[in-house]
């Protein structure tokens, strides 16, 4: 092989970046969640949302709205009127997840939601996807 097309190559492996995957999996953390009452409050909402990269705001929105109740935030909390049990706030979580966190492309959470005149889209910072969600 000539030395121009090893040096080539070695200028080629430099920009491919060492660690392509991080390996790490892609974990929403358990809600801790005490119902008193008939009031439900998830005490680590923040970190929840912390770990989504997504504002508190818009998860409570979303939260309220698939339990058909009311939500405030409290101080990194959320309380909903209503009982509601663990197994469906971690559905829910789920399903916001895949619907405004998770790259439909290459399924990676490196996302960020941006809004264009009156459309939302989900762009993946990973693979450079853009895709179009629905508001809520």
């Amino acid at each position: 092989m000539s030395e121009e097309y090893i040096r080539l190559l070695d200028q080629a492996l430099e920009k491919v970046p060492r660690k392509i995957s991080s390996g790490e999996r892609f974990e929403i953390p358990a809600p801790a969640m005490r119902t008193t009452g008939g009031r439900t409050t998830i005490y680590n909402f923040g970190e929840i949302c912390l770990r989504l990269n997504r504002d508190d705001h818009h998860v409570l929105k979303f939260l309220s709205k698939e339990m058909a109740t009311a939500g405030t935030l409290s101080g990194g909390r959320a309380v909903f009127q209503g009982r509601f049990k663990e197994l469906s706030i971690r559905r829910l979580l789920d399903i916001y997840s895949h619907k405004y966190v998770i790259c439909p492309i290459c399924g990676r959470p490196d996302t960020k939601v941006q809004k264009e005149e009156r459309f939302l889209f989900l762009v993946c910072e990973a693979c450079g996807a853009k895709s179009s969600i629905l508001p809520m």
